[in-house]
């Protein structure tokens, strides 16, 4: 899974792309409401009590943009003012939160069978995903209905472990990343609708990397990585996940010293089951052209050696 301990002022970042995300957010809330934020009523709880932590987390770690109210939070730069005590609440609380945040929000809840669900979301932003195909799921088929490549094999009986053994005072991390071949952070339309579209036939078309154009221009390429927290919530006992994309140009990620090749050797390193789930038969011919070519110039210019190991890897 890729952990590490994560320090508790590291919980939320928020950065100059802000303003983008909030945007983007509000957007996608109000075009596409309860398909991305949604809550059971079992998880109501678990909600709020996101909602009351990240209350009291933002106006401590971030006091230039937000600000602490008798009945919750005020936004200094939006002057949004959201209140967490009134009930009804005037939207769904995960809807709330997702708009104090530049992460994605997921909240997993164990029932009596030892499965974790996915009872509680505000996944706006994610990219190659929906909320609507996998709220309510256990872990395991959240995994496997997404092809996630040796889940089965090779993570699923530690990933189970994980969720049962995390504790409120031990959160994590973990980053991934994808390449995507058009600029919207939010859906990447380049693999097909997000709503499913009816075929020939009748049959429901799901978006896929078959529906994306083969070797588009380097300039269509982008690199996407999420940065993943864990930790349990103390009193309803839930796994919060929140999920922060970083979404850069090639063109400009390239221009951090050793990063083209150490990029280009990672795409080739894997495995048949990855490069499918990545997509890599649909852009990799002209990404590794690009990355083995900028490679090329740091180790001309003497930035990097042959070898892209002995470079200096800013991340």
């Amino acid at each position: 899974m890729g952990l590490r301990t994560m320090q508790w002022d590291e919980w939320i970042e928020l950065d100059n792309h802000y303003p983008r995300f909030h945007g983007d957010k509000k957007r996608r809330i109000e075009e596409r409401g309860e398909k991305c934020c949604k809550t059971a009523p079992e998880a109501f709880d678990g909600a709020i009590e996101l909602l009351e932590e990240l209350c009291s987390y933002l106006p401590q770690r971030y006091p230039s943009l937000f600000q602490s109210t008798p009945t919750g939070i005020h936004n200094l730069l939006t002057q949004e003012t959201f209140d967490i005590t009134a009930r009804p609440l005037a939207e769904d609380p995960m809807q709330m939160a997702a708009r104090l945040t530049q992460d994605d929000l997921a909240i997993m809840f164990e029932r009596p069978d030892g499965q974790y669900y996915l009872l509680a979301g505000a996944i706006l932003l994610a990219g190659f995903w929906r909320l609507s195909d996998k709220f309510g799921m256990p872990l395991s088929e959240i995994h496997t209905s997404g092809d996630v490549p040796g889940f089965k094999t090779k993570l699923e009986k530690g990933m189970m472990n994980f969720f049962r053994r995390i504790q409120p005072g031990q959160p994590v991390l973990r980053n991934n990343y994808f390449i995507q071949v058009d600029d919207d952070l939010a859906w990447s339309h380049s693999i097909g609708s997000e709503d499913p579209v009816q075929g020939d036939g009748g049959v429901m078309q799901a978006a896929g990397w078959g529906s994306a154009e083969k070797n588009k221009a380097i300039e269509h390429h982008y690199f996407r990585s999420e940065r993943q927290s864990l930790r349990r919530l103390p009193r309803s006992g839930g796994v919060v996940f929140t999920i922060r994309t970083y979404f850069e140009p090639i063109t400009k990620v390239v221009e951090e010293v050793g990063v083209p090749g150490r990029l280009a050797s990672a795409v080739r390193s894997w495995g048949d089951d990855v490069a499918r789930y990545k997509g890599r038969e649909r852009y990799g011919e002209v990404l590794l052209e690009y990355l083995d070519g900028k490679h090329r110039e740091q180790v001309e210019k003497g930035l990097v050696s042959e070898t892209e190991e002995d470079g200096k890897y800013p991340f």
